[in-house]
């Protein structure tokens, strides 16, 4: 099977998927604090599905009933089967993180991509923190068994790698038996994760302080279960908005708010330095595409933008640059190398970085077969390409999409793309 896209036009309205990085920790939270917790329009995809049959496995109820989720529980419990986070980089870091606060022990592990993804300097810092870890992988990574309770304490982490080990030390640490100071030595990419986390956090009744690169939490708190809704995706969003502005579209997407925080919400910002007329109201927002001129775009907090935008930048009038991705290298796919490598497959001037790459525009895409690498985002983005192509383009592992966005086909299609996927 492969993901065929013809060039089209992408115009009219659509409600933008639920936000992932919300829905990952509305569940979690949810679990850590007994319940009854009703989320409301959660993302029900491949990777969230792994944090809620993770959260299963040890010990929550879950229950699906329509547009919710709700979830209880009388304590979680380290499991006796190993849990799977399948393709899930943000369930295997968070939940190891709180099978350190749970007695006994829990063995994590993934799919053939998430065991080559480092988890070392989690497991180092909670071992610093009073937990038994190891690394039953090469190099610190999956499969990984933790045996707690962690008491809590100082310690540092480096925050280049991923931001995820940050958030996954603030959700476990206020279950510790002291108070911990994490240290976190920059720079810290994707810092609008950590400000993601640290917001549900406080709405589920917990405390933690930051100032500078530090973080301050006490132990011995307790989770108040709440009633979560699920905001729109600005990841996800991405896709439908760029490619407006690459085709010369007009979208409207309901249920985003660019107020709550948010880092991908940057997207928006982008798109008018491109040159796209982005209008923002409280529950919405509409992009039209217009004459696009090439950006220097930061990438370090906001990686999840960077293949899309790679994508628009083809078609924007003289070079655009982007930098400080280093860390995208780390991602499902090397996502630098499987950028550039289907760009340049499209007949794109593309030329890859240490931290990002350089791109030459405008340029004429033309029909091309892409190998998504298995890689969700990379698929996604190399769709938005083939709308502005000279042809067809075909793309390998049609379904890894599910991941993030399961209702991307359908959306593209209801906004005029002609998007299929075929044996």
């Amino acid at each position: 099977m492969r993901f065929l896209v013809r060039p089209s036009r992408v115009s009219g309205r659509t409600r933008a998927p639920p936000s992932k990085s919300y829905t990952h920790r509305a569940f979690l939270l949810g679990a850590l604090s007994g319940g009854p917790c009703r989320v409301s329009w959660p993302l029900l995809s491949d990777d969230t599905e792994a944090t809620l049959a993770g959260l299963e496995a040890l010990g929550a109820d879950v229950r699906r009933e329509g547009h919710e989720v709700r979830i209880a529980s009388d304590g979680l419990r380290a499991p006796v089967a190993e849990i799977d986070a399948r393709n899930s980089g943000t369930t295997l870091r968070l939940l190891t993180g709180v099978a350190a606060v749970l007695d006994g022990t829990t063995r994590l592990t993934g799919d053939a991509s998430l065991r080559k993804r480092p988890m070392g300097p989690l497991l180092d810092a909670l071992i610093g923190l009073g937990a038994r870890c190891r690394s039953l992988g090469d190099q610190g990574t999956p499969p990984v068994e933790v045996t707690g309770p962690m008491r809590g304490g100082e310690i540092s982490i480096p925050g280049f790698v991923s931001s995820q080990f940050v958030s996954s030390l603030l959700i476990a640490c206020p279950l510790a038996q002291e108070y911990t100071t994490i240290r976190v030595l920059p720079p810290l990419r994707s810092e609008p994760y950590v400000e993601v986390t640290l917001h549900m956090l406080e709405r589920f009744g917990v405390g933690a302080q930051s100032s500078e690169d530090f973080y301050y939490v006490p132990g011995r708190q307790v989770y108040r279960p709440v009633d979560f809704s699920v905001p729109g995706d600005f990841s996800s969003a991405a896709f439908p908005l760029v490619a407006a502005t690459l085709t010369d579209g007009d979208v409207v997407l309901e249920g985003l708010d660019a107020w709550m925080p948010q880092g991908d919400r940057r997207v928006l910002d982008h798109l008018r330095a491109f040159g796209a007329t982005v209008d923002v109201a409280p529950d919405e927002v509409r992009v039209r595409g217009g004459p696009l001129t090439g950006q220097t775009i930061d990438i370090g907090d906001t990686p999840d933008l960077f293949p899309v935008l790679a994508v628009l930048a083809t078609q924007a009038s003289g070079e655009s640059r982007f930098v400080n991705g280093e860390h995208l290298r780390l991602k499902e796919s090397d996502r630098i190398e499987t950028t550039t490598a289907f760009l340049r497959a499209m007949g794109a001037e593309v030329r890859g970085t240490r931290d990002g790459c350089v791109v030459q525009g405008p340029s004429k895409l033309r029909e091309a077969f892409v190998d998504s690498h298995g890689d969700h985002r990379i698929l996604m983005a190399a769709a938005v390409a083939g709308l502005a192509a000279d042809g067809p383009v075909d793309i390998s592992e049609p379904e890894c999409y599910r991941v993030s966005y399961p209702t991307f086909l359908e959306d593209f299609r209801s906004l005029g793309a002609d998007v299929e996927v075929v044996a």
